[in-house]
């Protein structure tokens, strides 16, 4: 079977994001007017214009969620089972976990502690949130089951709406970290909850109108561009704001990268390994692994700039987890297609 393949921009878009972080800090260290001016509008600590740049991105994501794939559980509900339990049972805590242990043990001498809180607080909120986007890119380069992926993001996107503030707020108090919890709520209400509305309503809007094929083929594509862009200038505006935390600790982008890589290639062969010892195809195994391994780094950026500011390391920790991801992604990608010949067709 051909495998799937993706474009040259979304292929390389670590480079893009590096660009972004390079044109981003250029302009908050040489033009620090524009990045304060953005910052004046806001509301309950939300700024507004990243939240218009996370609509452009997340909406679009949103439209390709058909929750009557659910329905799909009842084919072969195991792989949904290992989503479920890996994503919200296992992948927070041992984010947790694994970021605590390098950032205040192995990393002590190089983090001071008030920055080591932030970081954790930042890679928390990455690994409160499973991926609901690029999975569908994952899926789609290692030939998963579509409809099967649809539901696991779908059921995700259920989840999230009721795990993701507990589950973040327990681990973040944890860690010493004050939550105001409403505005927390607020942004899941904002980056979840509304785009999700708007997207399944415009989708079936659509599809009544013109039909499924339709919407596949031609209306959804129109947004492929929208959600690239919202995604470059978002990176670009919050670089603007870390340019100081970034040239002063250069170092540190690195140190934050090492807890969250390990936990990527962690959690992938969790999910992947049991999904093979439940006998379950490689179609529905990969994207179970790949759900799990991947985060939805557009809300956790969202949220640690509504709790925390966009000046914030905990800002930082969050993009570096988009610099890390695509990378590994595409090596967690070429691991599952090598191995396929070990699960049953």
């Amino acid at each position: 079977m051909k495998r799937n393949s993706i474009s040259f921009f979304e292929r390389h878009l670590s480079l893009w994001v590096l660009v972004c972080m390079v044109v981003g800090v250029s302009v908050g260290k040489f033009a620090p007017g524009i990045p304060s001016f953005l910052n004046k509008f806001e509301y309950a600590k939300v700024s507004i214009p990243m939240a218009i740049l996370i609509w452009i991105m997340v909406y679009p994501m949103m439209m390709k969620v058909d929750f009557a794939s659910i329905k799909q559980i009842k084919k072969n509900p195991k792989g949904l089972y290992i989503t479920w339990i890996v994503n919200w049972l296992i992948k927070p805590f041992t984010m947790y976990a694994i970021s605590y242990f390098f950032f205040f043990i192995v990393f002590k001498a190089l983090i001071p502690a008030d920055l080591a809180s932030d970081y954790l607080a930042g890679a928390v909120l990455l690994g409160a949130a499973p991926c609901t986007a690029m999975v569908f890119v994952w899926s789609y380069l290692t030939n998963g089951d579509a409809s099967y992926t649809v539901a696991q993001v779908a059921t995700n996107d259920l989840i999230i709406l009721f795990a993701f503030v507990p589950i973040v707020a327990l681990l973040l108090g944890v860690g010493n970290v004050g939550v105001p919890l409403n505005t927390l709520i607020l942004s899941v209400v904002l980056f979840v909850v509304v785009p999700l509305i708007a997207g399944v309503s415009t989708r079936h809007y659509v599809v009544k109108k013109k039909g499924q094929d339709y919407f596949d083929t031609v209306f959804i594509k129109k947004f492929d561009a929208s959600t690239m862009v919202g995604l470059l200038l978002t990176l670009t505006f919050i670089f603007s704001f870390q340019g100081e935390v970034i040239l002063s600790n250069p170092l540190h982008i690195l140190l934050i990268a090492v807890p969250l890589t390990i936990q990527t290639f962690l959690i992938f062969f969790i999910a992947y390994g049991t999904s093979k010892q439940l006998k379950l195809p490689h179609c529905i195994a990969a994207p179970a692994g790949m759900i799990g391994a991947s985060n939805f780094f557009e809300l956790s950026v969202a949220v640690a700039i509504a709790l925390f500011g966009a000046q914030s390391p905990v800002a930082l920790a969050t993009i570096v987890g988009v610099l890390t991801e695509v990378p590994i992604m595409l090596i967690l990608v070429k691991i599952a297609n090598n191995t396929k010949h070990y699960f049953p067709e």
